[in-house]
C-alpha cells in the first residue's frame, strides 16, 4: 500500500454550513487537528445562527502548542442556495485559491484525526474518493449504506464493508460530500457540481459525472467520518422488492423528485427514468397512501424537465 506521509499538493477543505453553528464549530476544532490541510473555507448559506458572526472573529485566532491554528476563512451567501450551491462555490474558490486536492464535508460530519491521512495513502491510484460514513452512536453501523459493486447487494454495517473490501477499498463507490477528496484535474475536467439542483441528487449526479469521464472513484474502508443518524434509508415497497427514498420533508421531497428523475433521465436513459416515475406513483398510492405528494412529484419532475429550478422555494422554512 502507498505509504501515509503526505506530499507537497495542497490540500484545502471546504465545509458548507446552514445554521448548525455548534456542529460547525465541533467540525473546524477537529480540522484544526489534521495534519495537512492547508487551509479551511466555509461557506455558510445565509445562516441566521450566528454563524456568519462567528465565522468573521476567526481572524483573531491565536496558535496553540507551537503550532499555528488552520487558517479559516468564511464566505456567507446571499440567500440559502442548499448543499450544492454550497459546493458549487466552495470547489471554485478552493482551486482559485491553489488546491491541488479539495476536501468536501457537511458541517455535520466528524472526521477521525487521521481520516485525511488515511485517504492521502491513495492520491496516486484515485481521482475521487471517500471515507465510509458510521453512525456516531454505533460505529459499526453505516449511515449511508454502500451498494456493493457488481450486484444489488447493500451492506449497512461497518464489518461487511471490511469483509467486501479488495486492497483497502470498495472501488467504483463514494459517498459524496461526506468528507471525500477530489482532485484538482477531475474538476477541471468535470466542472462543478449543479447548484441549480438545490439539495439532494447534486451529490449522486457528480460521481456520476466522475465516473462517466473516466474518474477513479472508491471509498477506503479505513478511513472514517462520523455522522448523527439520519435514520433508516430507503423505506420497502412493492412486497419488500425495492425500496423508495421517503422522507417527511416536503423540501426534500420535491428536490429528490426533480433531481433523482433528471439523474436516471441523463445517466440511465428514459427507461429507468419512467420506473422512478412509476415507483413513485406506487409507493403513495399503496405504500404510504399521500395523494398529494403524487401531485407534488409530477409538479417537480415536470418543472424540472422544462429547466425551472424555482419550485423548491415554496417549501423553504417549512
Amino acid at each position: 500500500m502507498t505509504d501515509h506521509r503526505s506530499d507537497d499538493r495542497r490540500v484545502v477543505a471546504v465545509v458548507v454550513t446552514f445554521n448548525r453553528l455548534e456542529l460547525l464549530q465541533r467540525l473546524v476544532a477537529r480540522l484544526d487537528e489534521v495534519r495537512g490541510v492547508a487551509e479551511v473555507l466555509v461557506v455558510d448559506n445565509a445562516s441566521t445562527d450566528g454563524t456568519g458572526e462567528w465565522l468573521a472573529g476567526l481572524d483573531d485566532r491565536d496558535t496553540t502548542d507551537d503550532r499555528p491554528t488552520t487558517p479559516v476563512l468564511g464566505r456567507t451567501l446571499s440567500e440559502n442556495r442548499g448543499g450544492a450551491g454550497g459546493f458549487h462555490d466552495g470547489l471554485a474558490w478552493a482551486l482559485e485559491r491553489g488546491a491541488d486536492l479539495v476536501w468536501l464535508m457537511d458541517d455535520d460530519g466528524l472526521p477521525d484525526p487521521d481520516c485525511l491521512g488515511t485517504l492521502l495513502a491513495f492520491r496516486e491510484e484515485l481521482d475521487f474518493w471517500g471515507p465510509v460514513v458510521v453512525d456516531e452512536a454505533n460505529p459499526d453501523r453505516l449511515v449511508f449504506p454502500i451498494r456493493l459493486p457488481g450486484g444489488t447487494r447493500v451492506v449497512h454495517r461497518m464489518s461487511d464493508v471490511v469483509a467486501a473490501a479488495v486492497d483497502g477499498l470498495i472501488r467504483d463507490v463514494v459517498i459524496p460530500f461526506n468528507g471525500v477528496l477530489v482532485t484538482r484535474d477531475l474538476v477541471e475536467r468535470i466542472g462543478l457540481p449543479r447548484e441549480e439542483f438545490f439539495i439532494w441528487g447534486d451529490d449522486h449526479e457528480y460521481r456520476l459525472r466522475a465516473e462517466r469521464e473516466g474518474g477513479r472513484i472508491a471509498t477506503v474502508v479505513e478511513a472514517r467520518v462520523h455522522h448523527p443518524s439520519v435514520g433508516e434509508l430507503g423505506t420497502p415497497m412493492m412486497f419488500a422488492r425495492t425500496t423508495y427514498n421517503h422522507t417527511p420533508s416536503d423540501l426534500k421531497h420535491y428536490c429528490m423528485a426533480r433531481n433523482n428523475l433528471l439523474n436516471l433521465r441523463e445517466y440511465r436513459g428514459w427507461p429507468h427514468a419512467l420506473m422512478f416515475v412509476a415507483k413513485t406513483v406506487w409507493f403513495y398510492l399503496f405504500t404510504k397512501p399521500q395523494p398529494r405528494r403524487i401531485a407534488m412529484s409530477f409538479r417537480a419532475m415536470y418543472a424540472g424537465l422544462r429547466g425551472d429550478f424555482t419550485g423548491h422555494r415554496r417549501y423553504l422554512g417549512g
